[in-house]
């Protein structure tokens, strides 16, 4: 069952958050990105847009999570989401997810489409929720074990979302 939902802040991501995106996406799977990856999508991809969770606390501000996409024509392709192991389950996964499909509707986006593994029956299951549909599979697609991945597709990104629990947006 999850947890309530944090009161982070999302906005986009700047090269100082890079180290702390590094080290959630280590934790989180068994490719992660290069940090030169990430200095590539932030500084020389026009395509491509970033965004974080970020909680403010008294003493320091954390990183919780991010989110990529690239808008390509018509279609925006969620290239990377993750969240920091501590932060799953609150919330931070869809808040990113909804606001990666509503700036890629803002910025002229139709559809949305992402990979993921066949064994992560969450992220599955929270794509679905939000209008995605298995439209295929690419066989051996990850080079640490040979999985699967599957093929979502959201074919047509709608001009509104009703308000997440909570009213966090």
């Amino acid at each position: 069952m999850r947890q309530a939902t944090l009161p982070a802040t999302i906005r986009p991501m700047a090269i100082d958050d890079i180290p702390a995106v590094v080290a959630i996406d280590r934790m989180s799977f068994t490719l992660p990105w290069p940090e030169r990856s990430y200095r590539y999508e932030l500084m020389d991809n026009a395509a491509s847009w970033f965004f974080v969770a970020e909680l403010e606390a008294e003493e320091d501000t954390r990183i919780l999570g991010y989110v990529g996409f690239w808008l390509i024509a018509d279609e925006a392709h969620i290239s990377t989401i993750g969240v920091h192991p501590d932060f799953r389950r609150q919330g931070i996964g869809e808040r990113l997810l909804r606001t990666a499909l509503e700036k890629a509707k803002q910025f002229g986006a139709e559809m949305a489409t992402l990979e993921v593994r066949a064994s992560n029956d969450g992220a599955i299951q929270l794509y679905q929720r939000y209008g995605f549909e298995i439209v295929g599979r690419r066989r051996d697609y990850y080079h640490d074990n040979h999985e699967d991945a599957i093929l979502m597709t959201l074919h047509h990104l709608p001009e509104s979302w009703p308000r997440l629990e909570g009213g966090h947006r």
